[in-house]
């Protein structure tokens, strides 16, 4: 860690300020990127518990009130159908896992590549809160303001840029909705 010197007489010069403040935003990005790494392994081992059928991993990955929510086909909520063995489980292979914050997204499409899927989980302290199960359905995520350890910026009224795109949805050689996720 690099420290800087106060200026003559105890006063803080400008460029020492600077130099703080640069690296008190390093260490607060580093923490985030900590952060969704852990984020992003949770959300790995549930689909390896998920694979490997280990129901007391699922149990200890996912909070007992998960709030679920889906969009796409209804006969499509495999997800919802793995986790309550109301039918043979879906194999989620994930092919592309990104996080964002507290969000980690994964996305993958069946063997015969027929159905694409989206899963945008939400992650609390190591446990998985809330999921989003899209189906044959094209996403988009945007960032609504920056956040940076926990600190939200103002959002901007003009610009809420895209900061990942679904690759697989289109594999199925047929017009699927599209939607945007605001994180």
């Amino acid at each position: 860690m690099e420290t800087y010197a106060i200026g003559w007489r105890g006063q803080h010069n400008h460029r020492n300020r600077f130099f703080l403040s640069i690296q008190e935003t390093r260490q607060e990005l580093d923490t985030l990127a900590d952060s969704e790494t852990k984020n992003r392994d949770v959300v790995l081992k549930l689909y390896d518990a998920l694979r490997s059928r280990d129901v007391e991993s699922v149990h200890r990955i996912l909070t007992p009130d998960l709030d679920y929510w889906f969009h796409g086909p209804p006969p499509h909520q495999f997800l919802m159908r793995t986790l309550t063995g109301v039918s043979p489980p879906f194999e989620f292979v994930p092919l592309s896992v990104v996080s964002f914050g507290s969000t980690v997204i994964a996305e993958g499409c069946d063997a015969a590549s027929s159905v694409s899927w989206i899963h945008a989980w939400t992650v609390s302290h190591g446990i998985i809160t809330q999921v989003r199960e899209y189906s044959n359905t094209s996403l988009t995520v945007t960032r609504i303001g920056g956040v940076v350890a926990g600190r939200s910026a103002e959002i901007a009224r003009s610009h809420c840029p895209s900061v990942w795109e679904s690759k697989f949805s289109g594999r199925a050689g047929k017009s699927v909705p599209g939607l945007v996720l605001a994180i």
